[in-house]
């Protein structure tokens, strides 16, 4: 029998979505785009900071508003329940300059994610740790000989969860779910975890 490893998204998943709460605090209609709306993380991202040099918004600027955000209702006792059961890798998009607050509030799990690149406050780049590295992430614990059960919301978790023995999607929106049918949708944490109590070790 293998050990299970759970690795999960973070945004939308179990926090809120950053850019789209800070997208709501400074009033810029562009940085509500997501991962659920643009296939291709490097124009997402070079978007958004085209975005943030035109409105001369900094990194601090950004963290401000991280600061005020809490778990997704649910979230935190869902982990906590969930990491009595297994192991469990947060495989993320967003940066560690960004995620450190909401990682606080959900009792540091381990997290897996990009580096903004900073000067004097203003975000100039941005460090991929590896090019579709949740899909890696997922291939090297199946090489250590775990099963891997995953969950995301977006387009850039549709290849961890094709990678994973086991993917769901999560609290993801319509069209995902559309193009994405043999991964099976729920929406709650209650019914999240019961599928992956109910998957043979």
């Amino acid at each position: 029998m293998k050990q299970t490893v759970v690795t999960l998204d973070m945004e939308g998943v179990l926090v809120p979505e950053i850019w789209i709460e800070f997208a709501n605090k400074t009033g810029i209609e562009g940085l509500k785009r997501t991962t659920r709306d643009e296939p291709d993380y490097d124009v997402l991202m070079r978007y958004r900071l085209d975005l943030l040099n035109e409105h001369q918004l900094k990194l601090s600027d950004i963290q401000e508003v991280i600061g005020t955000l809490a778990p997704l209702p649910g979230a935190k006792e869902f982990l906590d329940e969930l990491r009595t059961l297994s192991q469990v890798i947060i495989l993320s998009d967003t940066f560690e300059q960004f995620a450190q607050p909401l990682m606080r509030q959900l009792n540091w799990p381990c997290l897996f994610c990009h580096r903004l690149v900073v000067e004097e406050d203003k975000i100039v780049n941005y460090q991929l740790r590896q090019p579709d590295q949740k899909r890696k992430a997922v291939a090297a614990l199946k090489g250590l000989n775990y099963k891997v059960i995953a969950a995301g919301d977006s387009y850039n978790d549709t290849t961890m969860l094709g990678e994973a023995d086991q993917g769901f999607l999560f609290k993801a929106p319509e069209n995902v779910i559309a193009e994405f049918p043999q991964f099976p949708a729920e929406t709650e944490y209650d019914q999240l975890l019961d599928r992956i109590k109910g998957e043979p070790g």
